[in-house]
């Protein structure tokens, strides 16, 4: 029995492979006879691919056609989440691997974690609201240190105690901005950027140890000209998670770039162009197409409104006059502290930006190899002061109270007003002028810059009216610059203001805001247009910076920005804007002061006296954080009878801004102008004999056997003050020393402002006038009985303002009553000092 199970066994197991043979056999001829065909034409049968072809960004050009940005060829290190390990170890491992190759060839990665990379970690300047959101990201608490973000990531993203503490931060970094940029097998992440090939073959030579590190070949910006407003141009960068949930739609792939800030940002559309299509087509593995179906179509040219040698110029202007105001060594120099400042220059006639100088700033090629030490530096260079920085205007506002004042009939050309230091309409409340200028009309009053006037005639205006043509003028409103974001509105005292800050608006506000003091923030850029608007007597034109688009090349003009008349005043009375337009004129008839270091530097070469036609400027003091720290301002336009230009500009804790203007028109008008830089100890970065950048000593770098007016022929000075017998009285340099306080270098928001900061500026603004910080007559003086007031000197009107008529005591005009203020208490002083 036995044997014969053995037998069936070996029988069946003989049928079961014949049986497989024969299924095979049939199988086999089943393909090649039946279905051969078939077989054959899927063998045939091609595959395609799509590839996307990136095409180049556009470039910027400046007013002359010279490149500002352009693209160059570039190999970048990238990470494919495809091949990249999933287990964090093996990961942190490839990325440490990664960074350790690309530093020691002297290549930087992509890192936008707020932390320094030296331990122990510190957060790095500049960056709070980068802090804040790298916080939520790795869910910590608010108050978490840099070290305790730290570890919180390694403990997040697994990396690995065995790790330096240094090393640890390395891969933090790179984790960090890989889950910013929403990393992802969709989603490519780069590493780093514009290798060399050195570089790219050190990293193939790795490769088996590199998983998912790979090289690509891309299109990298190259900011040529990268210290020509820096602020305005911006940068490009990767999209991050939340700009491409929003730009999805648009045809944006994850390993895209879009513009980031300033002109790349605001004409992205212009700028990124359109993408192509590449079709490979395979069979049995081999290529057997490869073809562009689709084109790609380079992004557009923007060109824009500003001329590099101009604005190189401006920018040298500003920092030069800084430089020199930080080095007066006499005690009694004045705006030795000053730090920062900005200039703004508009085309008068259309309101193209032609020159926007902030100081201190930085260069794009800095700003992007070397992020952290750029922001780093001192008075915050990444601060666009020429359109972000808000201040209070000062005496500069009073052509705006003069304007609407006259323009409604609340004062006439012939309208006189009487100073004597002190405005006594209050018993409680009585603020100073900084002069004795007894009895004027606003064209004088304008000149010499009267605060007594000018109280006067903002209390008769009333806040409304005067709120309602500064707003006409531009300030406190949006100036319709192309790059938007960033731009600040600031806004102009009033009741709705002071309510917003929470503070109580007071009688007293109002001659305070009529002399541009009190709760008014405006930027350079609005000042500027302010001074357009008067050129043009009353039209003001939308500020813009994009002169026109062109394709890549350059050889089409597909469009051109016409100007935009943004507002316009209607001259009520014919002889509105005349009436301010000769007040400005006779405050650029200024003569050299006495001042030592003016007499010295500021010599006849920088009046405005004998230039080939005449100028037009307002000048102010504003308080910034108290009434004895001040700024310096002034707005103009040139030529005063036919403007081209209108400009303004700042000075942050400094002075004698005005002696800037010569050479801003100098600039303008020599297309040869060219003015040496100084180098002070504000954070101006030069190349020195060996190509590098550097910074200078705080020192001036002068040989000292050789003469300094000849060195700078004429633009430097010193002054041997031993010989100097003049005092310089508080009058002399601060116009504006009344009113309410405000940081004017805080970051003025236009949103609503929170509570602490309602609270803070409750403290800084006191009732307004501190008058203890206006110099008063002299003391010791014998006080005489009072000399009758002097009939003022005829005044030349423009046409048709009609000639005061002479009569002994120049009276109010009648729509006026007790508008002339005689104060015979008080005493002349000994010599006037002079004004602004």
């Amino acid at each position: 029995m036995r044997e014969f199970f053995k037998r069936l066994r070996a029988y069946l197991l003989v049928v079961i492979a014949i049986t497989a043979v024969v299924l095979g056999l049939y199988r086999l001829m089943k393909i090649q006879l039946v279905d051969g065909a078939s077989y054959l034409n899927k063998a045939l049968t091609a595959s395609t691919s799509r590839q996307v072809l990136k095409p180049p960004r556009g470039e910027i050009i400046d007013a002359g056609g010279m490149p500002l940005v352009s693209n160059k060829s570039c190999f970048n290190v990238i990470v494919d989440k495809a091949f990249f390990p999933a287990d964090d170890n093996a990961a942190n491992r490839v990325i440490l691997l990664t960074a350790q190759l690309l530093e020691a060839e002297g290549v930087s990665w992509n890192d936008i974690l707020p932390i320094s990379r030296v331990y122990p970690f510190s957060f790095d300047n500049g960056r709070d609201d980068d802090i804040s959101e790298m916080r939520k990201i790795i869910a910590v608490q608010g108050y978490a240190t840099a070290e305790q973000c730290i570890m919180a990531m390694c403990s997040n993203y697994g990396i690995s105690d065995n790790y330096s503490p240094e090393e640890q931060r390395r891969i933090a970094g790179v984790r960090y901005t890989m889950e910013k940029r929403n990393f992802s097998v969709a989603n490519r992440y780069t590493f780093a950027e514009d290798i060399s090939m050195d570089v790219v073959v050190k990293l193939k030579e790795q490769s088996f140890e590199l998983d998912g590190i790979d090289i690509s070949e891309d299109a990298a910006r190259v900011y040529e000209v990268g210290d020509v407003v820096p602020h305005l141009i911006g940068t490009v960068g990767a999209i991050d998670a939340d700009e491409y949930a929003a730009l999805t739609e648009q045809g944006y792939s994850p390993d895209d770039k879009v513009g980031k800030s300033g002109i790349e940002l605001a004409m992205e559309s212009e700028l990124r162009g359109k993408k192509g299509i590449r079709e490979i087509v395979m069979q049995s593995g081999s290529v057997i197409s490869d073809k562009v179906t689709e084109e790609p179509v380079p992004g557009n040219t923007v060109k824009l409104t500003i001329d590099s040698a101009y604005q190189r110029n401006i920018q040298t202007i500003l920092e030069n006059h800084i430089i020199w105001l930080r080095g007066q060594t006499s005690p009694k120099a004045a705006g030795t502290g000053a730090n920062a400042g900005a200039i703004v220059v508009l085309n008068a006639k259309t309101g193209a930006l032609l020159a926007a100088a902030s100081s201190p700033t930085y260069d794009l090629n800095d700003y992007i190899d070397h992020y952290s030490e750029v922001v780093a530096r001192e008075n915050d260079p990444l601060v666009n002061r020429a359109v972000s920085g808000t201040y209070r205007p000062g005496s500069t506002f009073k052509t705006v109270t003069a304007a609407a004042a006259l323009n409604e009939g609340i004062i006439t050309p012939s309208t006189y007003i009487t100073c004597n230091h002190v405005y006594t309409y209050w018993d409680d409340y009585q603020p100073l002028c900084t002069g004795w200028h007894g009895t004027i009309n606003v064209v004088t009053a304008l000149k010499e810059s009267c605060n007594i006037f000018f109280y006067e005639t903002g209390r008769l205006s009333g806040i409304d009216l005067i709120d309602e043509y500064a707003a006409l003028f531009g300030l406190g409103e949006d100036m319709g610059l192309e790059i938007g974001r960033g731009i600040k509105k600031g806004y102009v005292s009033s009741p709705r203001v002071f309510d917003r800050l929470g503070l109580s608006w007071q009688a007293g506000n109002i001659v305070q805001t009529a002399i541009g003091q009190s709760e008014t923030a405006v930027t350079p850029l609005q000042m500027a247009s302010q001074a357009m608007m008067i050129a043009n007597k009353g039209v003001r034109y939308r500020t813009y910076m994009v002169d026109s688009i062109y394709t890549y090349n350059t050889k089409q003009l597909i469009s051109q920005t016409q100007p935009v008349r943004e507002a316009v005043i209607e001259d009520k009375t014919g002889y509105t804007f005349d009436t301010v337009i000769a007040g400005m004129k006779e405050a650029a008839a200024f003569d050299p002061y006495s001042y030592p270091t003016e007499a010295q530097y500021y010599t006849g070469k920088y009046l405005l006296t004998d230039l080939p036609h005449s100028a037009a400027i307002k000048t102010g003091t504003p308080q910034m954080t108290s009434a004895t720290d001040t700024g310096s301002a002034f707005i103009g336009f040139y030529p005063a009878d036919d403007p081209e230009i209108a400009f303004s500009g700042f000075i942050e804790h400094g002075e004698y801004s005005k002696f800037m203007v010569r050479q801003i028109i100098e600039a303008y008008i020599d297309e040869n102008y060219s003015i040496q830089p100084l180098y002070g100890d504000i954070g101006v970065y030069f190349p020195d004999d060996e190509d590098t950048v550097t910074e200078q000593p705080e020192e001036m770098i002068i040989d000292e056997e050789q003469d300094y007016a000849e060195y700078y022929e004429d633009e430097y000075y010193s002054y041997d003050y031993d010989n100097d017998e003049q005092a310089q009285s508080e009058s002399f340099y601060d116009e504006d020393h009344t009113g309410t306080d405000m940081t004017a270098d805080s970051d003025i928001s236009d949103e609503e402002p929170s509570e602490d900061a309602a609270a803070e500026a409750e403290e800084t603004s006191p009732e307004p006038e501190p008058e203890t910080d206006t110099p008063s007559a002299p003391e010791n003086v014998p006080v005489p009985e009072p000399e009758p007031v002097p009939e003022p000197e005829p005044v030349p009107e423009p046409e048709p303002v009609p000639e005061p008529e002479p009569e002994p005591e120049p009276e109010p005009a009648e729509t006026l009553p007790d508008i002339s203020l005689v104060l015979p208490e008080l005493t002349q002083p000994p010599d006037e000092a002079p004004e602004e």
